[in-house]
């Protein structure tokens, strides 16, 4: 659905400069800019006042793009303004400010117990030094190493003023958990154990929060009354309620890889099938004279009683604002530009938290929407059948589609992967994923009924089973997603232009627009070919830091050997090792332990001495001899791992190496003492614990 004029669609126009201005303060958000910015947009802002109240003695009629321009510029700033006043850091009384004895915080979530550790996050209410409190301000993550004391949102607790700043990614292509916890204005996290803490004070939070996290905690115990199987309690829990914590990582996976994630976020097209069934429920209404009215509020009241069991969840409240507009302007009778109202709930929830702009569930669900109101009714043109049936089935495809045409940069950006039978598997699924949003919203609204709640628990989790073993078997078939996508911002960007080309194509049938598409797709093709060549022809040593564990990556082409102490199916393989091999396109690879002896066609290891390509590598460990040996060995890395009894002179008199490497699974003081006799010494090394991995290329 597209826009006859712009008047159909200001709110679009508006958010275009709002959103530039919410980038660019993204990358400059510190408080220095903040009066930079605040005098020009108060300037323009009563420069655009004055000169419309003196519209026609100034006879702007003739110069009509003045007010275009000046409140273009007004939004950008605003914008560019809203961001610096939201992000915490720019507050006087932000806690990191001052040092303290100890902290008053307030739980602001729902708290998670996984793997024996209790996790939340907190706002730091106030400072306290020799029992005196101060006013403070800041979020903080708190992890406790405590899982036998029960937390809940609104408890207040007194903790120890001993947090640390959020470390950033120290491999190559590992994910960025210091960049997304800043964009929840979050940059500190502590780690206490039992008995470092004190609850001060319970239910301080706000009631309304407080009272939807509660009731949402009764109503998953409610499906655990009717229900068995604990995979099928999480996916009701997760696709009804929005309660994501007791999904496993294999469900997870194989939403992800079918490109039916979406169905297990409560978002617009959860909103809209309880719309949907309200708009049937209470349709008798519009018979009287304000039954349309009547109608139109009881619905908006339910769906937001809805969102209420998310806990409000940000995508539950997005779709709720944007489908509560659209019943109002219903309800009065006027014709409304879906596009509009979809930028005016963009634009009020960017006001209330400018930083939902980088949240990907944000950024997939508004263009996905857009990508239905837009795209869709042309998708649906390319085919006609005259069979009903057929044609509700390829209206269905349509809808597919045009979400998975729009969303497939950003997904492959963010999540490296796309999958290949998307169609089939969203077909598959929607049905009954809307079949199981029916039943069990029935489900929990009925009072606990012998035979009745036994009968729609057990029809629930039968259907909810079999749509997991639909979607195994689509996980599992051959080529069912294509991985390893690795796109450049520049790529990401020349991707959405081609996109936007061929739908203006679609729209006005100019052949240069055709022309410009194929001349985007060629350079994206180009840039992706020669990033390919390179990886194909290049040789690299990756020193990884992996905390307490150690890691070395010896890439050759797409082959790769990795020497770890850590297995395949461990979590900082996957997070840390597997994310640096698929950036790198390596297809093949072999893992051994670190006392292993290798020959491959590549690398030679015998004992502790490694032989790859032209560069050689000795491991300094514990089975390392300190005596002088007759004559120096050559060696162009000495990696220090597992606290060897050794110092850096005795090295010294053993080797003629090039850099000095320090594991990260060393003990501080190990570390310190190496890096203290280093520079004395004027030997230049790195400690891969506190930096970034160290990656050498050998070609």
């Amino acid at each position: 659905m597209l826009a006859n004029h712009k008047g159909e669609i200001p709110f679009l126009v508006l958010l275009l400069p709002f959103l530039l201005g919410i980038s660019i303060g993204l990358c400059f958000s510190s408080a220095i800019w903040l009066y930079w910015i605040l005098a020009p947009l108060l300037f323009l802002s009563i420069a655009f006042i004055v000169l419309n109240l003196n519209y026609t003695r100034f006879a702007l009629y003739r110069i009509r793009w003045i007010g275009g321009l000046l409140m273009t510029l007004i939004l950008f700033l605003a914008g560019w303004f809203s961001v610096i006043r939201y992000n915490e850091l720019n507050s006087a009384d932000h806690f990191s400010k001052a040092s303290a004895q100890h902290l008053l915080v307030k739980i602001n979530n729902e708290p998670t117990v996984k793997n024996g550790l209790t996790r939340f996050t907190a706002l730091v209410e106030q400072r306290v030094n020799s029992g005196k409190p101060v006013k403070a301000s800041g979020s903080i993550i708190v992890t406790l190493m405590d899982t036998t004391t029960k937390f809940f949102y609104g408890d207040e607790l007194l903790i120890p003023a001993k947090y640390n700043i959020v470390d950033p990614p120290f491999n190559p292509a590992e994910f960025n958990y210091k960049k997304y916890l800043a964009h929840q204005n979050i940059y500190h996290q502590a780690f206490l154990f039992a008995k470092q803490y004190v609850v001060i004070n319970h239910n301080s939070g706000n009631p309304i929060i407080a009272y939807s996290l509660k009731l949402r905690h009764r109503l998953i115990e409610k499906f655990k009354r009717n229900m068995h199987d604990t995979s099928a309690i999480a996916v009701a829990s997760t696709l009804i309620l929005g309660y994501k914590a007791d999904l496993s990582t294999e469900l997870l996976q194989a939403y992800s890889k079918t490109g039916t994630i979406h169905i297990l976020s409560v978002s617009g097209g959860h909103v809209a099938i309880i719309y949907l069934l309200l708009n049937v429920v209470f349709g008798f209404l519009g018979r009287y004279k304000k039954g349309k009215l009547i109608k139109a509020l009881v619905i908006i009241l339910l769906i937001w009683g809805y969102t209420m069991l998310t806990g409000f969840s940000p995508p539950a409240c997005r779709a709720a604002i944007m489908i509560s507009l659209i019943i109002i302007g219903k309800s009065y009778s006027r014709y409304i530009n879906t596009l509009n109202i979809l930028a005016a709930s963009a634009f009020f929830l960017l006001l209330y938290d400018p930083y939902f702009i980088v949240d990907v569930g944000f950024q997939l669900s508004y263009l996905a929407v857009a990508g239905l109101v837009v795209l869709q009714p042309y998708i649906y043109k390319w085919l006609k059948f005259k069979n009903k049936w057929v044609d509700k089935l390829w209206a269905a495809c349509s809808v597919s589609i045009a979400a998975q045409m729009i969303t497939f940069p950003l997904s492959a950006f963010y999540f490296h992967q796309f999958p290949v039978y998307f169609l089939i598997s969203n077909l598959f699924i929607l049905l009954p994923a809307e079949f199981i949003l029916c039943v069990g919203s029935v489900y929990l609204v009925l009072p606990q009924i012998p035979y009745v709640s036994a009968i729609l628990g057990w029809i629930l989790e039968r259907s909810i089973l079999l749509m997991n073993k639909i979607l195994l078997v689509i996980e599992q078939a051959p080529l069912a997603s294509i991985g390893k996508i690795w796109l450049t911002s520049f790529e990401y960007i020349l991707i959405y232009m081609v996109i936007i080309c061929l739908f203006y194509f679609l729209f006005d049938t100019k052949k240069w627009l055709i022309k410009l598409s194929l001349g985007l797709l060629l350079i994206v093709g180009t840039s992706i070919s020669i990033k390919r060549i390179h990886v194909l022809n290049s040789d690299s040593i990756a020193f990884l830091n992996l905390r307490k564990h150690q890691g070395l990556v010896f890439k050759h082409g797409d082959k790769a050997i990795i020497l770890t102490d850590i297995a395949l199916s461990d979590k900082n393989y996957q997070y840390s090792i597997q994310p640096y091999l698929d950036s790198s396109k390596v297809a093949d690879t072999t893992v051994y332990s670190l006392d292993r002896n290798i020959n491959s066609p590549f690398l030679k290891k015998i004992g502790n001495l490694i032989q790859f390509q032209n560069k050689r590598v000795l491991l300094v460990d514990q089975s390392i001899q300190t005596k002088q040996l007759f004559r120096k060995i050559k060696v162009d890395y000495l990696y220090l791992t597992n606290n060897p009894n050794v110092a850096v002179y005795e090295l010294n008199k053993n080797y003629d190496y090039a850099i000095l490497l320090i594991g990260a699974g060393n003990q501080d003081k190990n570390i310190d003492e190496w890096e203290k006799q280093a520079r004395y010494l004027h030997v230049n090394y790195q400690t891969i614990k506190r930096n970034n991995s160290f990656i050498a290329l050998s070609n």
